[in-house]
C-alpha cells in the first residue's frame, strides 16, 4: 500500500492498495493503521464506518459538517465513482481548490478528506457501493450541503443526474454556505 499526497487539498491523501490477484480473484489490505500513521494521521480516529449503494447517475454531494468538520475515509468497493473534494477551509493553502478521482472496486484504493472539505460522488455503473470511515458520530444537525451544479466551483459532473436526495437537490450554492459560515 502506497500514500499519495493529493496535491489541489492540502491534508488529503490517496491510499492505493496492492492487490494480489490470481484465479480466484484478488484480496487486498484496504485500512493499515501503520501506513495511516506513516501519512501523520491518528488511525484511531476515525469511530463509525459507514456504506452506501448508489446506482448508475446517483449523485450524492456535496455534503460537509459544520462545527469541527469531519474527516473521513471514502472507498468504492464495488462498482466506480467519480468522487470530488472541495477545500472550504479558509486557512488552507488550497482555499476553494478541487480535485476528482475515479475511485472504483477495482483497484480499492482509499480517498482521505480531510474535516472542512465537502464531498460529494456520482456512480458510474449500475451498482456502486461506497465505504466511508469518519472521525466522529454523525449528528444530522451539523449537515451542511452545497449546490452540485454550483457554477462557481464548475464541477464536471461525467453523466446525467439519475438521481438525488430532496436535500441536495435543493442545495444552497457555494456563496450563500460561505456566508451563513462567517455568521
Amino acid at each position: 500500500m502506497r500514500a499519495t499526497e493529493v496535491p489541489a487539498i492540502a491534508g488529503a491523501y490517496l491510499f492505493e492498495p496492492t492487490p494480489y490477484a490470481d484465479e480466484r480473484g484478488f484480496f487486498c489490505r484496504t485500512f493499515d493503521a501503520e501506513m495511516v500513521r506513516s501519512a501523520g494521521l491518528d488511525p484511531d480516529a476515525f469511530v463509525q464506518d459507514s456504506l452506501s449503494r448508489s446506482v448508475k447517475g446517483v449523485l450524492r454531494g456535496l455534503h460537509l459538517r459544520s462545527g469541527e468538520g469531519e474527516a473521513k475515509l471514502v472507498r468504492c468497493s464495488y462498482g466506480r465513482i467519480f468522487d470530488v473534494v472541495v477545500d472550504l477551509r479558509p486557512d488552507s493553502p488550497t482555499y476553494l481548490g478541487r480535485a476528482t478521482f475515479e475511485l472504483s472496486g477495482e483497484t480499492q484504493a482509499t480517498l482521505y478528506v480531510p474535516a472542512g472539505c465537502a464531498h460529494g460522488f456520482q456512480a458510474l455503473t449500475d451498482t456502486a457501493d461506497t465505504s466511508y470511515r469518519i472521525d466522529r458520530p454523525h449528528d444530522p444537525a451539523e449537515d451542511v450541503t452545497i449546490a452540485f451544479d454550483d457554477p462557481e466551483l464548475a464541477i464536471p459532473w461525467p453523466l446525467p443526474v439519475t438521481s438525488m436526495s430532496r436535500r441536495d437537490r435543493e442545495a444552497p450554492g457555494l456563496a450563500e454556505v460561505l456566508k451563513q459560515r462567517e455568521s
